[in-house]
Parts: C-alpha cells; sequence; structure tokens
C-alpha cells in the first residue's frame, strides 16, 4: 500500500445528519416555523430526506461502497432548541439516547455529536456531561441562535465551561438568523428566494460566521482558553478574511490579540460539501492542515463526489492523511 493509498484507507466525515420522524412530530409547527425553517410537508422542510436521514442501517451500504470508514452523526433541525425549558431536556435526552442505540448497531462505522436543550442552559449542560460520559458522545452540535442569542451570550456559560471541562469541541451548525434579521436582509424577494438566500444560498453561512465572531470579540475564547469550535464549509467564509480581521480589529478598543492566531488556536474547518478547490486552498493556507476535517453532510452533500474530490486533492500525502482521518481522530479520540 502506498503512502496515498494508505491516507485514503480511514476516512471520517465529522458533519453527518441524522433526523426521527418521531421527535420532529413533538415540536410545535409555529416554533419550527418561527426558528426560520418550513413547514414539516413542504420540500426542503421539517421532514425533508427523512428517510435518508433516518436509514443509519442502510447508509453503511452507501459508506462501504464509497471509503468512507466513520460518520460521526449529529441531529441538524429545529430541536430543543425550539422548546420550552420545562420540555426542552426530555426531548433532547430522547434524542440522544436514540442516536445513542444507532451508533451502538454500528460502532465502527457511527458516532456521535449531542444535541442540547439550549433554551435551558444548565440543562444543556448537564445533558452534555451524560452524553459524553454515559453515551460515549465526542462533543456536540449546536444549530445557530437559540431565541435569538448565540453561544457568547451569559447565560450560555456553562455550557461553554462543561465543553472546556469535559474537552470536547461544539460544532457551530448553520442555522436561521433570528427572525428581525431575516426580516430585514432577506425579506422582499421575488418568490421563494428570500427563504433560500436566508438559509442555505447565504444567510446559514454568514450566520455561522458571525457566530464564530461573536465567540471571538465578546472574549469567550479567552474566558475559556480550553474551548474547541468546529466550523464547516471550509470555514463559512472566513477563511478569506483573516487578513482583514487582523487589519480591522486591532485598532478597536475592547479587543485585544491577533484575531487570526486565535481562530487558528481554537477553530477547527471541516468541508462539510463544499468541494470546490479554490475554497479548499484558501482554507487550508488560513487555518492550516493541522485543523483540516473532512465532511459530506450527508444526506445534503455526495457521498462519491466527496471521494472523488479527496484523490484528486494537490496536496502531499501526510496533508491528505491529516485531513481524512488523522485530525479528526485526535480531536475527537476515535480510535481506528
Amino acid at each position: 500500500m502506498t503512502d496515498r493509498q494508505a491516507a485514503l484507507a480511514r476516512i471520517v466525515g465529522v458533519e453527518e445528519h441524522i433526523a426521527y420522524p418521531e421527535l420532529l412530530s413533538r415540536l410545535p409547527e409555529a416554533a419550527v416555523i418561527e426558528k426560520g425553517f418550513l413547514s414539516r410537508d413542504l420540500p426542503f422542510g421539517r421532514f425533508s430526506l427523512l428517510d435518508k436521514m433516518s436509514d443509519t442501517e442502510g447508509r453503511v451500504k452507501d459508506l462501504d461502497a464509497v471509503g468512507l470508514t466513520v460518520q460521526v452523526l449529529s441531529y441538524p433541525l429545529a430541536g430543543g432548541d425550539v422548546l420550552p425549558p420545562a420540555e426542552a431536556p426530555d426531548w433532547a435526552r430522547d434524542a440522544n439516547d436514540i442516536l445513542a442505540r444507532h451508533i451502538a448497531a454500528h460502532p465502527k462505522h457511527y458516532a456521535g455529536f449531542a444535541h442540547l436543550p439550549l433554551t435551558h442552559p444548565e440543562a444543556a449542560a448537564d445533558e452534555l456531561e451524560r452524553a459524553i460520559k454515559v453515551l460515549g458522545f465526542k462533543g456536540a452540535l449546536v444549530s445557530g441562535a437559540t431565541e435569538g442569542r448565540y453561544l457568547d451570550h451569559p447565560s450560555f456559560d456553562p455550557v461553554l465551561a462543561k465543553a472546556e471541562q469535559l474537552d470536547v469541541p461544539i460544532y457551530l451548525h448553520p442555522g436561521p438568523s433570528p427572525k428581525a434579521a431575516r426580516d430585514a436582509l432577506y425579506g422582499g424577494l421575488p418568490d421563494d428566494l428570500s427563504f433560500w438566500m436566508s438559509v442555505s444560498g447565504w444567510g446559514w453561512h454568514a450566520d455561522t460566521a458571525t457566530h464564530v465572531l461573536r465567540l471571538l470579540l465578546s472574549g469567550c475564547f479567552e474566558r475559556h482558553p480550553g474551548l474547541k469550535v468546529i466550523i464547516g464549509h471550509l470555514g463559512e467564509g472566513l477563511q478569506v478574511m483573516m487578513p482583514r480581521l487582523d487589519q480591522q480589529y486591532h485598532q478597536f478598543a475592547g479587543f485585544e490579540g491577533v484575531p487570526s492566531e486565535i481562530l487558528r488556536k481554537h477553530v477547527w474547518v471541516s468541508m462539510g460539501g463544499f468541494f470546490f478547490l479554490p475554497s479548499f486552498m484558501a482554507a487550508l493556507e488560513a487555518f492550516g492542515p493541522d485543523r483540516m476535517l473532512y465532511s459530506v453532510d450527508y444526506p445534503f452533500g455526495s457521498l462519491e463526489g466527496g471521494r472523488a474530490f479527496l484523490e484528486t486533492l494537490p496536496v502531499d500525502d501526510e496533508t491528505l492523511a491529516r485531513i481524512t482521518h488523522r485530525n479528526a481522530d485526535r480531536l475527537l479520540r476515535l480510535t481506528a
């Protein structure tokens, strides 16, 4: 086996999704729409692609066919973050328990990120600890803002402190911007374009980059020096903004440090289905080879397209091995 073949012999995808119809049905329709998602029965609504997201049994064959060794599974939709504090913890616990059962059925193929009941931050910290220590999960995934607040808000400090204590990452996944921002930034466009611009057509990515910058500028990384964050889509645009960030923020009162250095210390970047070479090269240059992770964003990204992209990357074998598995194995403490 050549070094190139060895680098591709183990591939870990860190942003691969699941959803469960029995849990989705427990969410109030109005709260899901207020969050910024479509009605449950519309295309790309709450039940969109549910057959693929819930079929972790059939998925194994697809993974084996393309040589994707491990998927770190996560729940990316509205959930415990749209329920009242009294209801959110039970919903999140049930979601994580179901996910744990799927992982236990295929432990060589699957690992997991916890879903957190963020409307109750103290319970979210407790659930993160349970998910890591009891269920064996590798971190948590958070989709955008909760009730208009991002993780830099002081109310979420118990969650950040717990992630730091447990030494596990938080995956900042895209979510719809708060309603006031959506209306102002994306409202009034023809037909369905307001919705699509607010989500995968632009808004999700800008919102996630903003989420990271809020953590940076609010001092969260200074208060939690061990905090680890993963973002997808090759950096959500931050990969091309590093020089601008360094140029701008050194001159403003209230912020100290070099943004690019802080981001490189705390942030890891996954592909998230963005198999576009110029964006990849920008992310590699901005964040460095030790911070790059692989992901397909299944079922929204292509397993076959992701494999083909890896095989043609113009990087050395050591860098490719870091991207395909070594960085993820180290960050998430995965074992082959």
